[in-house]
């Protein structure tokens, strides 16, 4: 009997061993394998998906062994029984594991391009509309109000204007960027053509990170099977969309260094105003939002302002994607509406510390976000309840860190990788960041003084207070927050006499 089997082809999946299932049951007689998306648990990967009389039946960590047992359905776990996802909300994501990343018919097939099909019947200004309706914020970072961004880009005259995906995805233990582009990259493509038909742009850039050549490669194929459809139209014009590798630079995540980039040049950030959606690429009206923020277009626009505005909070309407990693159980993708606290997140879907860990601390936001101590895990994930604390969700990245880690040496690594990172377009971060680093690795090596943490948190403050952009300026976050709820690891580091002279 013919079986049909499912199989991630996702970058995550294929590291934890789905490509060496594929080529063990590439001869088997009877067997069907289809790549799919990721589910996003890759606590359980390599999943083989089946189906079922009710639906798909999933076997969790499977081995080629395992193909008889999976080809008779025996052991195999509903879908709805994996509370991992279950009591997730899915929205953007909610048809991971099911699409198959390169067919059109599939990506229709389960409700793909209707957010489009929408936006061709409304005016940019409607569209626009229904993105204020919404609430919608971008979700790389930064927040701002994504119709804004539009409406600017909308009323600016000028005879070419862009449209750019911001696919730098580089944060520490972010991902859902990728997942989109490799698991269901018709989603970008689309999302990117209702932004161009509401501002009246004609050209498309999907800006990737140079660590991420699988995205790359499907993202540039997805395009090709778009434009065969015939579906690189806006307003009857061709929309030219293609794909653009970044050259590993972090700061590239933010969006006028992206446009520098883009253009040929370095990767520097550039003063602003002029902001991108009026002077951008090449000095014309620019939108630059991030993969996740187009990805939740798509859904606006198909299922209405509305609904998208009846989930979250006040202030942060709509679902978070939060990626979950460090020393926990169940790492992997979880989207949930806004609001719910850190600790309930990590521990309804972390599923607690790896064994014999125990919880220390668990960043939120990248490299440049705050450490937070157990006491702290009340906050709630949206964006005011952060800000108000000065701190950022930024892509939704979560790392947890257990009893082994040692804060001064995670601030010396934090401030190293600030440096490293630094473009060099302003003093601050430049400078500031170098001697950031040499400070604690004094205080490391056990030659600080008491002075020497005075001198650090000031130098902290300043950068926060004068760099250019996030970077200089988020970048002492994690050194502060690290003093702040641990500061006996650093005074007992401190040397009685100082450096030498």
């Amino acid at each position: 009997m013919s079986v049909t089997l499912y199989l991630s082809n996702d970058t995550s999946a294929r590291a934890a061993g789905a490509d060496r299932l594929a080529q063990a049951w590439a001869e088997a007689p009877g067997v069907e394998l289809v790549r799919t998306s990721s589910r996003g648990a890759f606590f359980l990967e390599p999943l083989v998906e089946r189906d079922g009389p009710e639906g798909r039946l999933l076997w969790p960590r499977a081995t080629p062994e395992d193909l008889p047992r999976i080809r008779a359905g025996v052991g195999g776990l509903p879908v709805s029984d994996l509370s991992f996802l279950a009591r997730q909300q899915r929205i953007v994501f909610a048809r991971f594991g099911m699409a198959e990343p390169l067919s059109l018919a599939r990506y229709r097939a389960l409700g793909g391009w209707r957010g489009y099909e929408a936006a061709a019947g409304l005016s940019p200004e409607a569209i626009i509309a229904e993105m204020k309706v919404s609430g919608l914020r971008g979700r790389g970072g930064a927040a701002f109000p994504v119709w804004s961004k539009w409406d600017i880009a909308r009323r600016t005259e000028a005879d070419q204007k862009y449209v750019v995906a911001n696919a730098d995805e580089g944060d520490a233990g972010t991902y859902c960027d990728r997942l989109i582009m490799e698991g269901e990259p018709f989603r970008l493509i689309e999302g990117m053509l209702i932004c161009a038909k509401a501002i009246g742009a004609d050209r498309g850039y999907i800006y990737c990170r140079w660590e991420y050549p699988a995205a790359a490669v499907t993202m540039s194929a997805a395009i090709t099977e778009a434009e065969r459809a015939g579906l690189l139209v806006v307003d009857g014009r061709p929309f030219r969309l293609e794909v653009f590798r970044g050259a590993g630079s972090y700061v590239c995540g933010e969006e006028t260094a992206l446009l520098s980039s883009l253009e040929g040049g370095r990767g520097m950030v550039k003063v602003r105003p002029p902001y991108p959606a009026v002077a951008g690429l090449y000095g014309k009206p620019t939108v630059v939002s991030n993969v996740l923020t187009f990805g939740t277009v798509t859904e606006i626009l198909a299922r209405g302002a509305a609904w998208h505005a009846s989930l979250g909070t006040e202030r942060s309407k709509g679902t978070i994607a939060l990626q979950l990693g460090g020393r926990i159980r169940q790492p992997g993708l979880v989207e949930i509406p806004f609001g719910a606290t850190l600790g309930e997140v990590l521990e309804r879907f972390g599923g607690g510390m790896v064994e014999g860990a125990r919880f220390k601390a668990v960043q939120v936001g990248g490299p440049l976000g705050s450490l937070f101590p157990e006491s702290a895990l009340d906050i709630p994930l949206c964006f005011d309840a952060f800000n108000d604390i000065g701190a950022v969700l930024g892509h939704g990245g979560i790392v947890v860190f257990d009893d082994r880690t040692d804060m001064v040496e995670l601030a010396r690594h934090y401030m190293t990788f600030t440096a490293d990172e630094s473009c060099g377009k302003c003093t601050p971060c430049r400078i500031g960041s170098v001697r950031g680093r040499e400070l604690l690795e004094r205080i490391e090596a056990g030659q600080g003084t008491a002075d020497d943490l005075t001198l650090l948190a000031d130098l902290g403050e300043t950068m926060k207070a004068t760099s250019l952009c996030a970077h200089g300026a988020r970048g002492p976050y994690p050194v502060l927050t690290a003093m702040e709820h641990w500061p006996e690891e650093f005074t007992r580091r401190l040397s009685a006499v100082g450096p030498p002279p």
